[in-house]
């Protein structure tokens, strides 16, 4: 049987192209050889999400004296913080297979492998299609660390049989290290977090990076930045070197490795058949891949953000090209955010990439110490802050409660080209943290 579309993938950017596939008639196939969602549903975002959940619940039950709420003896059964993430995942893993079904999607159970332009082999089956699209996502990014085989990954956090330690080291203060710090902080865990950089959340603008730190050493989590890991032991010890060039070693009950994630294209394509390759499968600015009907989209693609909307945005314009319509997505404008707590989010250009490109800007910038529904919710000190060229919205950043739901608005005033006077003609509601934005624009 041939097919229009065949992808390789079931995570959100192979789902999300699938679906849209289907619904506009193309006799489509989706590859899987593991579970429908891929890391965002099933390893990554959403259970990392609901672990955090039930963190912040137990830390506001801790705290509810503050609010007049007495809750004593407050405790966490890790095994029912688990079973929730669990029922979470399934559930949406069920609508997302029942959506597949209605779209006429079929779906197949295994290791696909690209076998020539239009020929995929999956389970001993030969299967063919006009395009490929492959969304085979990534997997965690191990550095070259003596005994890293005695540390677990973010894909081991989030397995059924974790357990939680009473102390952890996390190699790495990216956006996952910090948020596994975060979480596993206020389920009473010793954490200690190591980064080469010079500070936490380095692709981020300093300022930020600089901020999560102070929150992080108010909570107890002790930060170790400028440090460059050279060896883990099988006691769950760290040998790192300091910023002052000396060996140090600490040691806890369990050891993280949180240094990113790479493209996952082991094996994808038969020996022989030639896919050009580097950090990822290499593609133009639409996707295409050295071979015309072949596709990358999300974490696989060489270079590119590795987020999960970036990835089902990708999918969808895929499609309409094979469609031959305009693609439905802008992707130059990509916010993202952290989920720690506070929140975390960005979108656009930052501040100290203007001032390395020697660009003039301005920054408008509210702190939520002057908002009444921050000083409600009892919140860090945080801020809107929105960066500007020519009074032309061009970046905004949130540390707030709820700053990865209200940088959407600030992500549609970059992508207009929105001006100042514009976003601030828009009334927004009190008391709010989202009139935060409002404040700093006027």
């Amino acid at each position: 049987m041939r097919y229009d579309v065949m992808i390789i993938g079931g995570g959100p950017g192979g789902y999300t192209a699938a679906n849209k596939a289907g619904r506009n008639g193309l006799k489509t196939i989706l590859f899987e050889k593991d579970r429908i969602g891929g890391t965002c549903l099933n390893r990554g975002c959403i259970p990392m999400k609901a672990l955090i959940q039930s963190a912040h619940v137990y830390k506001d039950a801790k705290q509810g004296e503050l609010f007049g709420v007495f809750s004593e003896n407050a405790s966490i059964d890790y095994e029912k913080v688990k079973e929730r993430k669990n029922f979470v995942v399934s559930s949406l893993r069920a609508g997302i297979e029942k959506s597949l079904k209605t779209n006429k999607v079929e779906v197949v159970n295994g290791f696909a492998q690209i076998i020539d332009k239009e020929k995929i082999s999956c389970n001993g089956e030969i299967y063919e299609g006009d395009h490929i699209i492959i969304a085979s996502g990534s997997i965690p990014a191990l550095p070259p660390i003596e005994g890293r085989e005695y540390a677990i990954t973010s894909d081991d956090i989030l397995e059924a049989d974790h357990q939680l330690k009473d102390s952890i080291i996390i190699i790495g203060g990216g956006v996952i290290g910090c948020e596994i710090a975060d979480a596993f902080n206020s389920f009473g865990v010793k954490v200690t977090v190591i980064e080469m950089a010079d500070r936490l959340l380095p692709t981020l603008d300093r300022e930020l990076g600089t901020r999560l730190s102070m929150f992080f050493k108010k909570k107890g989590i002790e930060v170790i930045c400028s440090a460059a890991v050279s060896r883990i032991g099988e006691d769950q010890s760290v040998t790192y070197t300091d910023k002052k060039g000396c060996e140090q070693t600490t040691k806890a009950d369990e050891v993280l490795i949180a240094t990113g994630r790479r493209a996952n294209i082991g094996s994808l394509t038969d020996e022989g058949f030639f896919l050009e390759t580097g950090r990822g499968i290499v593609s133009d600015e639409n996707g295409r891949t050295n071979i015309d009907s072949i596709f990358v989209i999300g974490d696989a693609m060489q270079g590119n953000i590795q987020l999960a909307h970036v990835a089902e945005a990708q999918g969808e314009n895929v499609v309409d090209r094979i469609l031959g319509k305009d693609v439905s997505h802008d992707m130059g404008t990509i916010p993202s955010g952290v989920y720690t707590d506070p929140e975390i989010a960005g979108v656009g250009v930052g501040e100290d990439e203007l001032k390395e490109k020697g660009i003039g800007y301005q920054t408008k910038k509210f702190l939520t110490g002057a908002n009444g529904k921050s000083l409600i919710e009892n919140s860090e000190s945080g801020f809107v802050k929105i960066i500007t060229v020519d009074d032309v919205i061009v970046g905004g950043q949130i540390i707030a409660p709820h700053a990865t739901e209200l940088i959407g608005e600030l992500a549609v005033a970059v992508q207009k080209k929105m001006r100042l006077c514009e976003l601030a003609q828009v009334v927004h509601p009190h008391p709010t943290i989202a009139e935060m934005i409002w404040d700093a624009v006027k």
